[in-house]
C-alpha cells in the first residue's frame, strides 16, 4: 500500500538534527546515500514496523540482523520483562551470564572460553588486542570492505557506512593507529599470502568476516577460508572470525560450522543479545586465559553481561534450536531471491544477487560481486530509486547499496509475496532514466 505521508517523522527529524550529529546515532540511519529522510519508528511486531505517521513496513533491516526471531517475540519479551523486574544492572556476576556463555559454547565449539561485552566493536577490538598479547606481535591483516566496528585500527578501508559515504578511512584515525593494519582484497588468497611473505613474523592475526556483510553480502570463494587457516598456522598467527553478523544467522553455529573452518578466536553480536546490546569474543582456552584478572591483557566493561540482554539472548537461542528453523529460513530466503531475480529480469535491469542463508544483497550491476572493488561498481543511483519505490510500497530495506537484507522467522509467504510484487514496480522505477 502506498504510504500515508511522513509529517510526524519529518518533525521528529528536525528535532533530532538539533541534538544529534546528522540527526541520528548511527550514520547509515540518516538515509544520506539513498536521499530523503528517515522515518521514525513507533513500534514493531514480528516482521512489521509502524512509523510515527502510522505507515506500515515489512522489515528487512531487522535491527541490522539482530531480530532473527522477529520484533517483540513473546518469548523474548517475556524473558526481558522477567529479568528487568529483578533489576537491570548489578556490576556483579549473574547466573544468566554463565548460562548464555554455556549456550554459545555448545553451539560454537571453537569458543572454549568467552567473554561477554556490549557491542561488536568492543568484541573485535578486544579480540585483536588479545591476539597481539598472545603472539607478542604488532600487525594484523584485514580485508578491504570488511567492517569490524569503529575502533581506530580496524577502520582502515572498512565497508558498510564508510563505503556508503565514500570514506575508506575515518578522520581522527592517526597514522600510528593504522600503521600495523595490513589491508588486502577480500577473497584474494594470493594477496594474503604476499602479506605473510612480507611480514609474517610480525603478524599477530588475520581478522575476517567469513561471509562479508558490510560491502553487501559477499560469500567466501572456494578455499579462501581454508587458505587463511593454513597461512595462519604456518606463520604462528591467529585466525579471527568476525561472526557478529553471521553468528547464529547462516547456521546455528555460524559460518565456521557451515564452512568447516575452525578459527582461533571468534566475535559474536547482534543475535546473541536478542535485540539488546550484547556481544562476545572467545576462543581457545590458552588464549582466553591471558585476559585479566588472571592474565596480563586488560579488558573490562560496566554493562558487560547485562542481565536483560543475557535473558533476551538465551530466549532467542532457544527459539533457534527448534527443529526445522534454519530449513524454513532457507526456504523463504530462496523464494525471495528467486522472485527478485525474476522481477529484475522482467524490468530489464541488470542485478547481481548474492545470498548466503537468510542474508542477501541485490547489487545493481552485472555479476559477479566477489570483493569491494566489484561491489563498488554498483549503480547507487538506481539503488536509491529502487529503495524509495520499495519504501513507498511498504517495504523497508537497508538504506545503503552496501548492506545485507535479513529474512527472519516472522517473514511468511504473505510477506515474501508482497515484497516480490513491490519489487516488480520498484525495479521498473530503478530502470527509468
Amino acid at each position: 500500500m502506498p504510504q500515508k505521508g511522513y509529517g510526524k517523522s519529518r518533525a521528529a527529524f528536525r528535532r533530532a538534527l538539533d541534538v544529534m550529529p546528522g540527526g541520528v546515532n548511527s550514520p547509515v540511519r540518516a538515509f544520506r546515500s539513498v536521499g530523503g529522510e528517515p522515518f521514525f519508528v513507533r513500534k514493531a511486531v514480528g516482521c512489521r514496523i509502524t512509523d510515527e505517521d502510522g505507515n506500515h513496513y515489512v522489515d528487512y533491516v531487522a535491527s541490522w540482523g539482530a531480530m532473527i526471531a522477529g520484533h517483540a517475540h513473546p518469548a523474548v519479551a517475556r524473558a526481558i520483562r522477567r529479568a528487568a523486574g529483578r533489576g537491570t544492572s548489578y556490576g556483579a556476576p549473574t547466573l544468566l551470564e554463565v548460562e548464555l556463555a554455556e549456550a554459545i559454547r555448545r553451539a560454537v565449539s571453537s569458543m572454549e572460553m568467552l567473554r561477554l561485552v556490549s557491542s561488536g566493536t568492543e568484541a573485535c577490538a578486544h579480540a585483536v588486542r588479545l591476539a597481539r598479547g598472545f603472539t607478542k606481535r604488532p600487525k594484523i591483516v584485514k580485508f578491504d570492505g570488511c567492517y569490524h566496528g569503529s575502533s581506530d585500527a580496524l577502520l582502515a578501508k572498512a565497508g558498510s557506512g564508510a563505503l556508503t559515504f565514500g570514506l575508506p578511512d575515518s578522520a581522527g584515525v592517526t597514522e600510528g593507529a593504522a600503521r600495523d593494519t595490513i589491508t588486502v582484497p577480500y577473497n584474494d588468497l594470493g594477496a594474503a599470502r604476499a602479506a605473510f611473505e612480507a611480514a609474517g613474523g610480525e603478524i599477530a592475526a588475520v581478522i575476517v568476516e567469513p561471509v562479508a556483510g558490510n560491502m553487501g553480502v559477499v560469500p567466501p570463494a572456494d578455499g579462501f577460508l581454508e587458505g587463511l587457516r593454513d597461512l595462519c598456522d604456518s606463520a604462528g598467527a591467529l585466525l579471527i572470525f568476525d561472526e557478529v553478523i553471521t553468528g547464529f544467522r547462516v547456521s546455528y553455529g555460524g559460518a565456521q560450522v557451515k564452512y568447516g573452518v575452525r578459527p582461533d578466536l571468534t566475535t559474536l553480536g547482534k543475535i546473541i543479545g536478542g535485540g539488546l546490546p550484547c556481544a562476545a569474543y572467545g576462543g581457545r582456552r590458552e588464549i582466553m586465559n591471558l585476559l585479566a584478572p588472571i592474565g596480563p591483557v586488560y579488558q573490562a566493561g560496566t554493562l558487560s553481561g547485562n542481565p536483560a540482554a543475557c535473558a533476551a539472548g538465551l530466549a532467542t537461542l532457544k527459539l533457534l534450536r527448534k527443529k526445522g528453523v534454519y530449513g524454513r529460513l532457507e526456504e523463504r530466503s530462496a523464494a525471495l531471491e528467486k522472485g527478485l531475480r525474476e522481477a529484475a529480469a522482467g524490468a530489464g535491469i541488470a542485478v547481481c544477487i548474492n545470498r548466503v542463508g537468510s542474508m542477501l544483497t541485490v547489487f545493481f550491476r552485472e555479476g559477479p560481486v566477489v570483493d569491494r572493488a566489484s561491489a563498488s561498481g554498483s549503480d547507487t543511483v538506481a539503488f536509491a530509486r529502487f529503495h524509495a519505490a520499495m519504501l513507498e510500497e511498504g517495504i523497508f530495506l537497508p538504506p545503503s547499496q552496501f548492506e545485507a537484507w535479513f529474512v527472519g522467522l516472522a517473514h511468511g509467504e504473505k510477506e515474501i509475496e508482497a515484497t516480490i510484487r513491490a519489487a516488480r514496480k520498484a525495479f521498473r522505477t530503478a530502470a527509468a532514466r
